[in-house]
C-alpha cells in the first residue's frame, strides 16, 4: 500500500502511473481519430522537417526576416503565425499581406471600418499610428525623433491624417523666493509660457502621398482640467502650419475646424496657399473668421483650383460677403459653397445673388441662417431665372417672408418645368 502511494503524483485517482500511461482512456484526445476543433492537429506523430523550419523562421523573424524566399504556401503559413507585436522597422516595407495588417489593426483598435481607407488595412494601420503619435506629442517634452523615425516606414502608405487634438506644452509655474517676489511681480505677465503646438514643418514635406489633412487645435477629454489656453491656435502655430502646407504639394483637402482661426490667422494661412498646385477642398468652418478673412478667401478663390469651400459658422457679415461674391462672379472652378451660420444679411445675400448672374460653374449653395429677408429672396428669384448651373440652393432658417418665399418657390417650379 505504501508503494501505491509513492507512485500517485499527477495520475488520476485510483490509477497508478505505470497503468495510466498504458491506459489510452486516461487522455480523451488519444481515444479520437480526428480532433476537428483543433486546426493544428495532425495524425503524424513526428512533425515534418518543413514545418519545423517554418516554425523556426517565425520564432526568429525579428532577427532574420525571411519571407520573399519562400514559396506561396510557406509564406502564407509564416504570415499567419507572425505576431502583430513585431517592430515596424521589420514589417513595414517587407509585409504587404492584408491579413497580417488586419490582425495588427484589430489587436490595437478593435473593430474598425476599413472602407474609409480604400479597403486597405495597411494604410489604416499607418495612418492611425501616425495620428496617435502626433495627437500625443507634447512640445518640449516629446522627442521629435518619435515622429521622424516613423516617417520612412509610413510615408508610402499615409494619404490622410485626421488629427482630433494637439497638445500644448507643459510648463511648470515659476517659483519665486519671498525676497524676490516684489521685484518680479511686475515681470510675471511678460514671462508667459509659449503655447505653440506640434510644428508640422518637420513632417508634411516628407509625406509625399498625403492628400487630406484635418486638424483641430484643442484637447479632447480635458475634464476638470479645462483651461481656455488648451484651445489656443497661436500665431506661430499658424505661421508654421502655413509654411508646412505650402511644402506639401500633393495636398487636395484641408480642414481646420474648431481652432479659433480669426482674420489675422486666416490671412496668414491663405497667403501661403495662393496658387497651390493641387488643393481642391478647403474647410474653415466653426472658427472666428470675419470680413477681413473673407476678403482673403475671395482672393484665394481666383488663385487656386478650389472646387469646394466650407466656411459655415463664422462671423462673416455684409462686406465680407460682397468680397466673396465679387470673387464668385469671376470664378470658373468652384462647385460647392457653404456659407450658413454667418451674418451676411441682405447686403451680402443680394451680392451673392448678383454673382450668380455671372457665375457658370457653382452647383450647390448654402445660405441658411444668415439673417436674410425679402430683398434677398427677390434677388435670388431673378438670379435663378438666368442661372442654369445651380442645382441646390439652401435658404433655410431665414425670414424670407410669405410672399417672397412663395415667389421664390414659384420661380423654382417654372425652372423645373422648363428643364423637363
Amino acid at each position: 500500500m505504501a508503494a501505491a502511494t509513492m507512485f500517485k503524483g499527477n495520475a488520476p485517482a485510483g490509477i497508478y502511473p505505470p497503468i495510466a500511461k498504458l491506459n489510452p482512456a486516461a487522455d480523451p484526445r488519444r481515444m479520437r481519430r480526428i480532433i476537428a476543433e483543433d486546426p493544428e492537429w495532425s495524425l503524424a506523430v513526428v512533425p515534418l522537417l518543413t514545418n519545423l523550419c517554418l516554425q523556426h523562421i517565425v520564432k526568429h523573424f525579428e532577427e532574420r526576416p525571411i519571407l520573399d524566399e519562400l514559396v506561396p504556401d510557406q509564406k502564407a503559413f509564416v504570415l499567419e503565425k507572425l505576431p502583430p507585436s513585431l517592430p515596424l522597422s521589420v514589417t513595414a516595407n517587407l509585409i504587404s499581406d492584408e491579413g497580417y495588417w488586419k490582425r495588427c489593426c484589430e489587436g490595437r483598435w478593435g473593430v474598425s471600418d476599413v472602407s474609409e481607407y480604400s479597403h486597405s488595412w495597411k494604410r489604416m494601420f499607418f495612418e492611425r499610428h501616425l495620428e496617435n503619435i502626433i495627437e500625443l506629442f507634447i512640445p518640449d517634452v516629446t522627442d521629435p525623433r518619435a515622429v521622424l523615425d516613423v516617417v520612412p516606414l509610413c510615408q508610402n502608405y499615409v494619404r490622410r491624417l485626421k488629427i482630433s487634438q494637439l497638445l500644448p506644452p507643459i510648463k511648470e509655474p515659476p517659483k519665486f523666493d519671498e525676497d524676490d517676489a516684489s521685484d518680479s511681480a511686475s515681470d510675471v505677465g511678460n514671462d508667459r509660457p509659449s503655447m505653440d503646438h506640434f510644428d508640422f514643418r518637420i513632417l508634411l514635406d516628407k509625406l509625399t502621398n498625403l492628400e487630406e489633412l484635418q486638424l483641430v487645435y484643442g484637447v479632447k477629454g480635458c475634464g476638470m482640467n479645462f483651461e481656455w489656453n488648451l484651445f489656443e491656435f497661436t500665431f506661430r502655430d499658424c505661421e508654421f502650419l502655413a509654411k508646412a502646407l505650402k511644402s506639401c504639394k500633393s495636398l487636395k483637402v484641408l480642414r481646420i475646424n474648431q481652432s479659433k482661426v480669426d482674420d489675422e490667422k486666416c490671412r496668414k494661412l491663405l497667403s501661403y496657399l495662393l496658387d497651390h498646385p493641387s488643393l481642391l477642398e478647403l474647410d474653415l468652418s466653426h472658427n472666428l473668421i470675419g470680413d477681413r478673412g473673407a476678403r482673403a478667401i475671395g482672393k484665394l478663390l481666383n488663385r487656386s483650383r478650389l472646387e469646394r469651400l466650407d466656411i459655415y459658422d463664422n462671423q462673416i457679415r455684409g462686406s465680407g460677403a460682397q468680397a466673396l461674391a465679387h470673387a464668385l462672379s469671376k470664378n470658373t472652378s468652384l462647385l460647392y459653397l457653404n456659407l450658413r451660420l454667418n451674418r451676411l444679411g441682405d447686403e451680402g445675400g443680394q451680392a451673392v445673388a448678383q454673382a450668380l448672374l455671372k457665375n457658370g460653374t457653382l452647383r450647390n449653395l448654402n445660405l441658411g441662417a444668415n439673417e436674410l429677408t425679402e430683398p434677398t429672396a427677390t434677388a435670388m428669384s431673378h438670379a435663378l431665372v438666368q442661372n442654369s448651373t445651380l442645382r441646390s440652393l439652401n435658404l433655410s432658417c431665414n425670414r424670407l417672408g410669405v410672399v417672397s418665399a412663395g415667389t421664390l418657390k414659384f420661380t423654382v417650379f417654372l425652372i423645373q418645368q422648363s428643364v423637363k
